[in-house]
């Protein structure tokens, strides 16, 4: 009898998993980072985004509104300052193309990473915190979708961020940074008293390292963005926007106008402005207390907040 032939099967290669994170010790840290950043739609060669005109129409209106999902994070114990994957969302859709690159120099809790899995665009963020790092990619490990597109987190400063990407390759910058010295401070306002959540008297800040802009005054911090998104001019193409989101506050009795600074500088460091948009956050707010009747008008500043729309000039 002849003996049986032996069938060779092809071994089974496991694709890799996608780098989700990259820490200080990482082998890929500040290194050139492999991830993609041209458009995978069949848009018209001008067009800004993949919107259709219904849906730019309602974009016009210069008062945005939004509301929090199952997925967005609201505890003040995990993330300070978050805000709804909708209001990311909708940045990203209305100033880049499926498939291009969007760019959070502060991801914090990888609200922005999220929102871009959600819209098959490839992203990127940066956070000092390496717990920050760990939540964004459990939050993308969670929400990962069939697409073609990459999300990675980066525990690095915002300052290093040319290390990582080539010229250009950009279209959208989209942050909500630390707000100066704003959170560094005990809450005492009487919409915290009246609440049963714990933040009475807490300092909420991100944390006390020397290189993270909420330890800094208002001036300290201004310089230091206008140093960081200075930098990050190389990296974002010619009419690639840089959308910022910042409230106003009040300390000692005077409004501190973040917003005002923040325009200013990024002008003076080679950016254009193009709109500002209202974040209208009341309906997001509960149990405001009354604050400077009858003899102080005062705005509540947690009512709203700013979203500063940049670009970087054509050639």
């Amino acid at each position: 009898m002849q003996a049986a032939l032996k069938i060779k099967h092809p071994k089974v290669v496991k694709k890799k998993a996608p780098v989700l994170a990259i820490k200080e010790n990482s082998a890929e840290y500040r290194t050139k980072l492999h991830i993609g950043h041209t458009r995978t739609c069949d848009c018209g060669e001008t067009n800004i985004n993949c919107l259709t005109a219904k849906e730019w129409l309602k974009s016009q209106i210069g008062v945005w509104r939004f509301g929090y999902e199952g997925r967005d994070i609201r505890d003040k114990k995990i993330h300070p300052a978050t805000f709804p994957i909708s209001l990311s969302k909708k940045i990203i859709e209305l100033f880049s193309h499926q498939g291009e690159l969007v760019l959070d120099p502060f991801v914090g809790s990888g609200t922005t990473l999220v929102a871009a899995n959600d819209s098959n665009r490839n992203a990127v963020g940066f956070d000092l915190q390496e717990n920050y790092i760990k939540l964004c990619a459990d939050r993308i490990k969670q929400s990962e979708l069939f697409n073609s597109t990459r999300q990675v987190a980066i525990q690095d400063d915002a300052r290093n961020i040319s290390q990582y990407l080539p010229e250009e390759s950009v279209k959208l910058i989209w942050t909500s940074p630390p707000y100066a010295n704003l959170l560094n401070r005990k809450r005492k306002n009487k919409s915290r008293r009246n609440r049963d959540n714990e933040q009475l008297g807490k300092v909420e800040q991100y944390s006390q390292d020397s290189r993270d802009l909420g330890t800094m005054s208002i001036e300290g911090y201004t310089t230091a963005m206008g140093d960081i998104f200075e930098s990050l001019l190389p990296v974002l193409r010619h009419k690639g926007h840089c959308v910022i989101n910042v409230p106003d506050m009040w300390w000692e009795n005077q409004r501190i106008t973040i917003h005002v600074s923040l325009i200013q500088e990024l002008r003076k460091r080679g950016y254009e402005l193009r709109n500002i948009i209202i974040w209208d956050r009341t309906n997001l707010v509960n149990q405001i207390g009354i604050f400077g009747w009858p003899s102080n008008y005062i705005t509540m500043g947690v009512t709203f907040e700013y979203l500063l729309d940049f670009w970087k000039p054509p050639k």
